[in-house]
């Protein structure tokens, strides 16, 4: 990931940080929480007015092709040839010009440090989610809190509509970059902060949760040891219901411990 940190010029401030995460190409844009609609980027006002200061990827990527020489130019070869670039690349252009445009005294400044205010926010992106059934969706954040997220208990808006509306879609829902959204059918995305927000908070932390992982759940030769039996043996248990696998693989498979030790009873 690269990091610039976006300036005013008149006077000199700085109004938030660009974020790149270059596997993805994506942007994401993190400003500053003292910024009114009077001092923030005119593309980026009504998110400020609403007290919205994370961007959503793709308004990010729409202030960043304000800045950018278009693909359509006709000398755009002569300009690729002397910055000696084999190809348009977006983050090299926007390098190149700093990110400045004539429309505005903002540029951008590379630093290797993540502002504290971006890192603090972050605490609240998405490390991971599950997709389980009537439009809920299992949501672990960076500050490892789980939430339960009821999609019809969120803000109605389009987009959220069209994913419970659409079941093949809403099973497509992962973690998208960065954390920052929910991602469905890598097109459609709900924002981290709006799933923090409206969802109800589990009496679990994914500490305990992953404690729970460790200590009960066990894999095919574990079983086996557990059970003094053959993999054959474990098989024909599977076979009669007697042990049921969360998880199969050609390799082996995953089972609930406490399922694994009915047996031995």
């Amino acid at each position: 990931m690269k990091v610039f940190e976006i300036i005013d010029e008149s006077p000199e401030l700085l109004i938030g940080a660009l974020l790149y995460y270059e596997k993805e190409k994506s942007f994401i844009i993190e400003l500053c929480e003292g910024l009114d609609e009077w001092n923030a980027p005119l593309l980026l006002t009504s998110y400020v007015k609403k007290g919205i200061f994370t961007i959503p990827k793709d308004i990010s990527l729409l202030w960043v092709h304000e800045r950018l020489i278009p693909t359509g130019r006709q000398n755009l070869n002569s300009i690729l040839s002397t910055h000696r670039l084999k190809e348009y690349d977006e983050m090299k252009m926007l390098e190149i010009s700093e990110g400045r445009c004539s429309q505005d005294n903002y540029h951008i400044r590379k630093t290797d440090i993540l502002p504290a205010f971006v890192e603090k926010r972050s605490h609240r992106n998405l490390k991971d989610l599950v997709v389980l059934n009537n439009n809920r969706l299992l949501c672990i954040f960076a500050d490892e809190t789980m939430k339960l997220v009821d999609l019809a208990k969120c803000p109605p808006e389009r987009d959220i509509t069209k994913i419970m509306r659409n079941s093949l879609l809403f099973e497509s829902g992962k973690v998208g970059c960065g954390g920052y959204s929910a991602t469905f059918n890598d097109s459609i995305d709900i924002p981290a902060h709006v799933l923090y927000k409206h969802g109800k908070t589990l009496p679990i932390s994914f500490k305990e949760l992953l404690t729970f992982s460790r200590k009960n759940l066990l894999d095919t030769a574990a079983c086996c040891e557990e059970l003094q039996c053959s993999r054959q043996n474990l098989a024909y248990l599977k076979e009669q219901h007697l042990i049921t696998p969360i998880q199969e693989n050609v390799k082996g498979s995953l089972y609930l411990k406490g399922d694994v030790l009915k047996n031995k009873w």
